[in-house]
């Protein structure tokens, strides 16, 4: 969408190579604008004195392993990216004014001048030579200066006029749904009138891609429009993550879900969690002080990213000690939408609000807001083929609506009025004297975070007695499926 608004050249470039040990802007550029490629940007991770920040990242599908060399043959420039294969241009965002207001992970929208002088990396050059005489004179070390100050050939600056954070993403909403705009009113009344047929053409191919499961399907689109809302001391409220066991591993399952759910949202990113990758992987940013700089971690993720972790990767092994440390970093993502990022002598909690959606064959070893045991009514015998004729048979104009459906309805505002708060409470104490043992004050809050995203799936901003019982309704059928699975499989839950 972005690429088809603008007016800049979108060929993608034809002499970029792998085993070349420089590439130009131009290239970089390229890379930029080529559609299939360009997927998130993140802001970098803060500044230096200078008013620097940290290059941003754009995530593409380049291959892993490949590393960007710099011109006089000198260890590989590393230039941050967060998750690993990440490749694409980066720039050193030069801002002058108000960088205080930007924080880890933000989104920006930035504006300001290109710079590609080759002498920037000349006048490096000489700072680094005069800083051997006069040691006083600059105290940077000389891998803090190459980390600093990358060759401008490979990492543009941009030297900032404008920034504003960014609401949202999505380049099919408007920027920002906030200001009473006639524009903005207008798109959000229009969308509003056919939200009903969007939704349930949306729940029809969700149900399909869950291999013909409607409750799961349900549930999908509770957990595609969740989002951390207000914090209470540590406690995040409006966090919805959902555990989708019993899914069938043999067949690719998880891989192909993710593939339509990436279709579907702005930001996403699929973990699979095997003893190799939780041993390996490097999940939570840690600062180095030699380079002065803020190493980033797979955790490093801008607002509303989905995060799609597949449990069924996991096999028999021995988690080491860094291993364990990134599965504690997961449950801390989850349970309270934090990462704590490693500065050697202490750690710094860092708050986030990141969609976690969890696929495993059994209950999963992480934590998480709601299980659904997933129940096919279907078993394609071509498991890619039946996922892929269902994007195929979606319309584009179709698809963007459900775009549209899953973040406009994200940034709705949310009310309970005090009449159905009553009832609601009523109801509470009626369900707790028919059944005390079952009902507990944590199944009081997550039925109402379940009728929170029901209302607002079907575009109401207050809780009305309808959608209530609704919520009460599915929560009945999911625990009643559970109950099931642990009556033919005992060590289930």
């Amino acid at each position: 969408a972005y690429v088809s608004a603008s007016q800049a050249r979108v060929s993608p470039s034809t002499s970029y190579t792998p085993s070349r040990h420089k590439r130009s802007y131009e290239e970089d550029e390229d890379m930029d604008l080529h559609p299939s490629k360009q997927k998130e940007q993140h802001t970098g991770n803060g500044s230096d004195i200078h008013g620097c920040v940290e290059p941003k990242r754009l995530e593409t599908e380049a291959s892993a392993g490949h590393h960007v060399i710099s011109p006089n043959c000198s260890p590989p420039l590393d230039l941050n990216f967060p998750l690993p294969g990440e490749k694409g241009p980066a720039c050193l965002v030069k801002v002058y004014e108000s960088w205080e207001s930007f924080k880890v992970n933000d989104v920006l929208e930035v504006f300001g001048v290109l710079s590609v002088d080759p002498v920037l990396s000349i006048v490096n050059s000489e700072e680094r030579d005069s800083s051997t005489l006069d040691p006083m004179e600059c105290m940077d070390t000389s891998e803090e200066q190459r980390v600093h100050s990358p060759p401008a050939s490979l990492v543009p600056r941009i030297h900032v006029i404008l920034a504003q954070k960014l609401q949202h993403i999505n380049p099919l909403l408007p920027a920002c749904l906030k200001e009473e705009e006639s524009k903005t009113c207008e798109f959000v009344s229009n969308f509003m009138s056919e939200l009903s047929p969007v939704r349930a053409e949306l729940l029809g191919f969700l149900t399909h891609a869950l291999l013909g499961d409607s409750l799961a399907a349900e549930y999908l689109i509770l957990h595609l429009i969740s989002t951390v809302y207000a914090r209470r001391d540590v406690l995040p409220l409006g966090k919805f993550t959902v555990n989708l066991s019993g899914c069938p591993r043999s067949s690719a399952f998880p891989e192909h879900l993710y593939r339509l759910i990436q279709q579907l949202v702005p930001a996403s990113y699929h973990l699979r969690m095997s003893i190799e990758s939780m041993n390996h992987s490097r999940f939570i940013p840690h600062k180095d002080y030699t380079a002065n700089r803020l190493v980033s971690g797979l955790l490093q993720l801008a607002s509303n990213t989905s995060l799609v972790i597949d449990e069924t990767q996991l096999e028999q092994g021995q988690l080491d000690t860094a291993g364990v440390h990134n599965v504690t970093a997961l449950g801390n993502l989850i349970t309270w939408q934090k990462v704590d990022y490693d500065f050697n002598f202490h750690r710094m909690e860092f708050p986030c609000n990141i969609n976690v959606l969890i696929t495993s064959e059994g209950r999963s070893l992480l934590p998480s807001d709601c299980q659904v045991h997933l129940q096919p009514q279907i078993i394609p015998p071509n498991m890619e083929e039946y996922m892929s004729s269902l994007l195929t048979a979606v319309l584009p104009s179709v698809l963007n609506k459900f775009r549209i459906y899953l973040s406009l309805l994200r940034l709705l505002d949310y009310s309970i009025s005090d009449e159905v708060t009553k009832a609601v409470e009523e109801d509470f104490v009626e369900m707790r004297k028919n059944n005390p043992e079952s009902v507990t004050a944590d199944d009081l809050h997550k039925m109402l975070l379940v009728a929170r995203f029901l209302s607002l799936s079907a575009g109401q901003t207050t809780l009305s007695r309808e959608r209530w019982l609704r919520a009460k309704q599915l929560e009945a059928l999911r625990k009643a499926r559970l109950q099931q699975q642990k009556c033919v499989n005992g060590n289930e839950l």
